[in-house]
């Protein structure tokens, strides 16, 4: 029902996510993320909110991303029902894909990033999805919608798009969560709330808000 990135930005250190799906809200059911642990993507036929909380907490603490999905996937009654994506700090990423999850389903690691889905139009969706990423240019948010234009572009959830989300965390800045719960285009949604999230006034106001690297942060200072 969804297809999901998570990937790093090398070069400021955040780390991201973003997702599409064919039905409401995918933002709230799927990205987590902690600027201190990693990304997660929870989705699937039945997902699990836990799953993703879960696998975030087991790599806080020290555990890599397959050691962590393993142990959370694998005591789970209703896995067959459910995909998990998760993206340390450092290190590969790692997925679980359940056999009874509606197909088409797919996985794709690659350097610093994993992209996933299933209920897709097709197997190349998934490669498009984390293609279109490492080919795009521009800020890291930009580049984590780039790839969800070329999953759509590829086939995208083989019902269509009802809903997008983004989620980027960083030491250096608050996080940047954006969610189009329910549209009929939600990426060119997405794309303009990021546009205005980015710029202008907001963009000013947020820089003030405490983060991890200045928990103190004052307006002006």
């Amino acid at each position: 029902m969804t297809f999901s990135i998570l990937a790093r930005d090398e070069e400021s250190g955040a780390i991201g996510g973003a997702a599409a799906t064919g039905s409401l809200c995918v933002g709230g059911w799927v990205l987590r993320g902690h600027a201190l642990a990693g990304m997660s993507a929870s989705q699937g036929m039945a997902p699990s909110t836990f799953w993703g909380e879960d696998v975030l907490e087991m790599m806080a603490n020290g555990q890599s991303a397959e050691k962590a999905v393993r142990a959370v996937t694998e005591p789970d009654a209703g896995r067959a029902q459910r995909q998990l994506s998760a993206l340390p700090l450092t290190g590969p990423g790692a997925a679980y894909t359940g056999k009874s999850n509606t197909p088409v389903t797919g996985e794709r690691l690659f350097p610093g990033g994993i992209a996933a889905g299933n209920m897709l139009a097709g197997p190349e969706v998934v490669d498009a999805l984390a293609d279109g990423f490492l080919s795009a240019t521009g800020s890291f948010p930009e580049r984590l919608l780039a790839g969800l234009r070329a999953a759509e572009s590829a086939g995208s959830d083989s019902r269509g798009l009802l809903s997008a989300a983004l989620l980027v965390v960083s030491p250096a800045h608050a996080p940047l969560t954006l969610r189009i719960d329910h549209a009929e285009h939600p990426l060119a949604a997405l794309e303009d709330l990021l546009a205005r999230a980015t710029s202008g006034d907001y963009a000013d106001w947020a820089r003030q808000v405490p983060c991890l690297d200045d928990p103190e942060r004052i307006y002006g200072g």
